[in-house]
């Protein structure tokens, strides 16, 4: 049976070829799911009671959280610097409702970048809110693409992986290129989650679950996981995990 992927959708503006806003998922993790066999469904984002999200994860296989805006600082505890941008709270509680169910339901998740700062944030850790702001931050290691968008949609830095973790089986490796675009990662890690992958200045690139398959990274494996087989793999190992969910279905 073909799992059902569900990702949390973004809201988009309208425009001459939709009229009115629009709900969507970016390509690059739709044809990253498709490529390891699994079939994607954007989740339109709307308020949900947790009853409400356990009755739609049901129907799902598991859960991908992208990448995006900034997770509002108010909901780990801080006000907002200046340095914070693109902040849609209804988004952050979506999105925090949902990682929830599907670890109750037992569904896999893969949170990539901002998916993963999310999850942190709803499962009680916090975020720094800029890296630059950071005593020990090195210039030298590039998380987010200069002069964009008219520069590289992506930095790519070194990351390595811990041994034994979740996430080093499913790529098949301990150390990788990611490309790279954020400005905030994980301060406090949340409870019942461990930090199991790191850039080359020493900050926090991953994190998973202890209990159960939830997969966090700062990075996009997606954006080069066409040409990078270790980053496909990621998606590969993820869907393979929900497809063991769709056969109980």
């Amino acid at each position: 049976m073909k799992p059902i992927i569900a990702i949390a959708g973004r809201v988009g503006p309208a425009s001459r070829v939709s009229r009115s806003a629009v709900h969507f998922a970016g390509d690059v993790y739709t044809n990253a799911i498709l490529r390891a066999g699994g079939e994607p469904a954007v989740v339109v984002p709307q308020e949900l009671t947790d009853e409400d999200a356990d009755e739609l994860m049901s129907r799902f296989d598991g859960l991908v959280l992208m990448g995006g805006g900034d997770v509002d600082p108010k909901l780990y505890g801080q006000e907002p610097s200046v340095y914070v941008y693109g902040i849609l709270t209804e988004q952050d509680i979506f999105e925090s409702t949902m990682v929830k169910a599907a670890i109750r339901m037992g569904k896999p998740v893969l949170a990539i970048c901002r998916g993963l700062q999310i999850t942190n944030v709803a499962l009680g850790g916090t975020l720094v809110q800029e890296i630059a702001t950071l005593p020990n931050a090195d210039s030298q290691v590039l998380h987010k693409p200069d002069n964009f968008p008219e520069g590289a949609p992506f930095a790519v830095h070194q990351v390595r992986i811990a041994e034994d973790s979740r996430l080093a089986k499913a790529l098949g490796a301990t150390s990788l290129r990611g490309a790279s675009f954020h400005h905030q990662i994980v301060d406090k890690v949340a409870p019942g989650c461990i930090a199991v992958a790191w850039a080359e200045d020493g900050l926090l690139e991953g994190i998973e679950h202890t209990d159960h398959w939830l997969v966090g990274v700062q990075w996009h494996p997606e954006d080069t996981a066409q040409t990078d087989s270790v980053q496909q793999n990621l998606y590969n190992e993820f869907v393979a995990q929900a497809k063991s969910v769709a056969s109980l279905r």
